[in-house]
C-alpha cells in the first residue's frame, strides 16, 4: 500500500493540488467559478478535490460513506482556514434539496462511479439530477476497467498491489488470489465489488443517454493528471484514433474525464 493510503493529510494535500491544477480550469470552460457557485462533490472523501473551490470562495459540501473520512475533511478544512459542509450518509439516502436556491452549479464525482453496483448506477445518476440546477454540469472522472490498475488493487498491503490487469481474472480467482496473498476480508469484499461495478468508457456513455443528460466536453489521458503528484510524471492526453477506439481505449486510459449536463 501506498504512504498516500495510509497519510490521508498527505492524500488530501495531493488532491487539492491536482484539483487546483486541472480541475477549475476544466470545469471553468463551461462555468464561471465565483463566491456565487455553489459546488458538491459526491464521494468527497477528506474534501481535497473541493478545497480549491472553496479557496476561491465558493459554497461546497462533500457527502460521503465514511464517517472517518468525513471527520478528516472537517478537520483539514478548519486547519486551513477553508469553509465547507460535509455529511456523512449514503449519497442515495440524502434528502433531495426542496429549492433551486439549494441545488448546486456544479458537482464533482471523481473516482466513485465505478465504485457504484451495477443496480444501482442509474439511480445515482437520477438522484445526483435532482442535485443539479437546471443550468448545472456534473465532472466526472474515473479510470477506464481494463487499464493496468483499473480495479483498484493499489490498495492492497502486500507485494499483489503492484500487479497490473490482476483485477481482470475471474472474480473467484481474484478473490482466491488476494485471499491467499492475506489481504483483509474488507479489502477483499471491496475489490470485488469494484470487479462487479467496472466502469468501461462504453458504458458509461450508455448510462448518460439513459439519464438523459448529454455530454459537454470528455477527455481520455494516457498518463493521468494526478499522477503527477502521484509519481511525478507529466499528463499525457490520448489523442486521435487512440481516444475513439472503442474498447481498445479502455486498456490505456488511466482516466477519463467528462463534464456532462441535463438535456433540454
Amino acid at each position: 500500500m501506498q504512504e498516500r493510503y495510509k497519510d490521508r493529510r498527505l492524500y488530501f494535500n495531493e488532491l487539492a493540488n491536482t484539483s487546483r491544477d486541472y480541475y477549475l480550469d476544466y470545469t471553468g470552460d463551461f462555468l464561471q467559478i465565483s463566491s456565487e457557485t455553489r459546488v458538491l462533490e459526491i464521494g468527497c472523501g477528506e474534501g481535497g478535490n473541493l478545497a480549491p473551490f472553496a479557496e476561491k470562495g465558493c459554497h461546497v459540501c462533500g457527502i460521503d460513506i465514511n464517517g472517518g473520512q468525513i471527520q478528516n475533511a472537517r478537520r483539514f478544512f478548519e486547519e486551513d482556514g477553508l469553509k465547507g459542509t460535509f455529511i456523512h450518509s449514503d449519497f442515495l439516502s440524502v434528502t433531495i434539496p426542496k429549492t433551486a436556491a439549494d441545488q448546486y452549479d456544479l458537482i464533482l464525482v471523481h473516482d466513485v462511479i465505478e465504485h457504484i453496483e451495477p443496480p444501482y448506477k442509474l439511480q445515482f445518476f437520477e438522484q445526483m439530477k435532482s442535485f443539479m440546477k437546471p443550468a448545472g454540469i456534473a465532472f466526472f472522472g474515473f479510470p477506464a476497467w481494463q487499464m493496468p490498475f483499473g480495479g483498484h488493487q493499489q490498495i492492497c498491503k502486500g507485494r499483489i498491489s503492484k500487479i497490473p490487469f490482476l483485477h481482470l481474472l475471474t472474480e473467484h480467482t481474484y478473490r482466491k488470489l488476494l485471499e491467499r496473498a492475506g489481504e483483509e476480508s474488507s479489502t477483499v469484499e471491496e475489490l470485488c465489488s469494484i470487479k462487479r461495478s467496472r466502469m468501461p468508457v462504453e458504458r458509461f456513455e450508455k448510462l448518460v443517454v439513459q439519464s438523459e443528460m448529454e455530454v459537454l466536453k470528455r477527455t481520455f489521458w494516457v498518463i493521468n493528471p494526478h499522477y503527477k503528484q502521484k509519481f511525478h510524471l507529466m499528463p499525457l492526453r490520448e489523442v486521435w484514433p487512440f481516444n475513439a477506439i472503442p474498447y481498445l481505449r479502455n486498456i490505456y486510459t488511466t482516466s477519463a474525464w467528462y463534464l456532462i449536463r441535463q438535456r433540454g
